[in-house]
């Protein structure tokens, strides 16, 4: 049996819609980025995506018959491949070998580390009030949840708080 390096820890960004959560990783990519840690991401779409363009040669492949496809050049690489099941976090993480922590975008249900940005101008109350797995809010409201707390606009902070909790 091969020795396999364990997966990077994750870290779900969650916080109910429209509430900044893809600006919050914005922020937080580069200050994670300025503590020398490779960040890979995860966006969860309830909704489906589907990035083969009909006609173009990668959707030809898959219409032909190929149950994975990857699309590659000098500067990137993509893979397409049906799934049977909306995969969970844990399905993912073997995509991310090489990675020092994996942020995601949603996955609110899954039992992994939360950090969920809180506005209450948008929504009445946080959606992780009493979540075991919560390690921190993003707010400029005066809410305590138990959890460390930290500004809109402090990324640095919460990259150096990531960086601590998981050491890395």
């Amino acid at each position: 049996m091969k020795n396999q390096t364990p997966p990077p820890p994750m870290v779900c960004i969650v916080g109910k819609s429209n509430s900044g959560k893809t600006t919050l990783i914005e922020k937080l990519l580069p200050e994670l980025a300025r503590l020398s840690l490779a960040v890979g991401t995860i966006k969860h779409d309830v909704h489906g995506f589907d990035i083969d363009i009909p006609g173009k040669d990668s959707w030809r492949h898959r219409q032909a018959g190929s149950l994975r496809t990857i699309i590659s050049s000098p500067a990137k690489l993509a893979l397409i491949r049906d799934t049977d099941h909306d995969l969970n976090l844990d399905e993912l993480a073997g995509y991310f070998q090489g990675m020092d922590i994996i942020l995601t975008e949603g996955y609110k249900r899954e039992n992994k580390p939360k950090v969920e940005i809180y506005r209450p101008e948008a929504h009445a109350s946080p959606l992780c009030q009493g979540d075991e797995n919560l390690i921190a809010l993003v707010t400029d409201a005066q809410v305590d949840l138990g959890v460390p707390r930290f500004g809109l606009e402090d990324a640095a902070g919460l990259a150096v708080f990531i960086k601590e909790r998981f050491n890395l």
